[in-house]
């Protein structure tokens, strides 16, 4: 048995979407039959749905329910595309502030020498100034697990070396082949306490 069409034709029409709801009521979806008014040029007091909406209408702004918990409710005269744009814009900004911090490796062997140690601690420095974690590692091949002591000193020796900018989150710790050592940033504010 063949269905008859849908009206409107096509199977994704998008009248047929369900509308998504507006974050706050607005105008002539607010339901309370009196509301608390206020905002810019206007005269805050509770007044009956249809004069703040009166009001709103002569000031070419939008009612806008901010909270409607309250009783009575308490709605808002504004520009209500414009104050959705702040408000997107506020939180693309804190999005953008909120960097995520990654985690970089830097690897050692137990015979690192002076040079290239120094090399991989400046990268390292500047990884933890960025706000990334360092995950520094001493990788053992073959016999060379016999000297566990050496790799430790190493990761300690990096870990003293970047003392001012990073704190370890742990000792060194042996997994395997490798041993291990995690470094966090110091916060802005921890700095500032140990200048003064």
């Amino acid at each position: 048995m063949a269905f008859p069409p849908r009206p409107g034709g096509g199977r994704f029409n998008p009248r047929f979407q369900r509308q998504q709801e507006p974050e706050h009521r607005i105008n002539e979806r607010i339901r309370a039959q009196q509301v608390r008014l206020v905002g810019e040029n206007v005269e805050v007091g509770i007044y009956s749905i249809q004069e703040a909406l009166k009001i709103a209408r002569e000031l070419e702004l939008d009612l806008v329910e901010i909270s409607p918990q309250a009783d009575p409710p308490v709605c808002k005269a504004i520009d209500y595309k414009k104050f959705l744009y702040e408000k997107k814009k506020k939180e693309k900004e804190m999005k953008a502030n909120a960097k995520q911090s990654e985690v970089k490796e830097v690897r050692f062997t137990p015979s690192t020498d002076d040079h290239d140690f120094n090399f991989k601690a400046k990268h390292a420095e500047g990884f933890l100034k960025d706000g990334n974690k360092v995950k520094a590692y001493v990788q053992f091949k073959g016999r060379a697990i016999q000297f566990k002591e050496r790799g430790e000193l190493v990761l300690l020796k990096f870990a003293e070396r970047l003392a001012d900018v990073g704190q370890p989150e742990t000792l060194p710790k042996l997994e395997g082949k490798r041993m291990f050592l995690m470094l966090t940033p110091k916060t802005a504010k921890k700095k500032k306490e140990t200048k003064e």
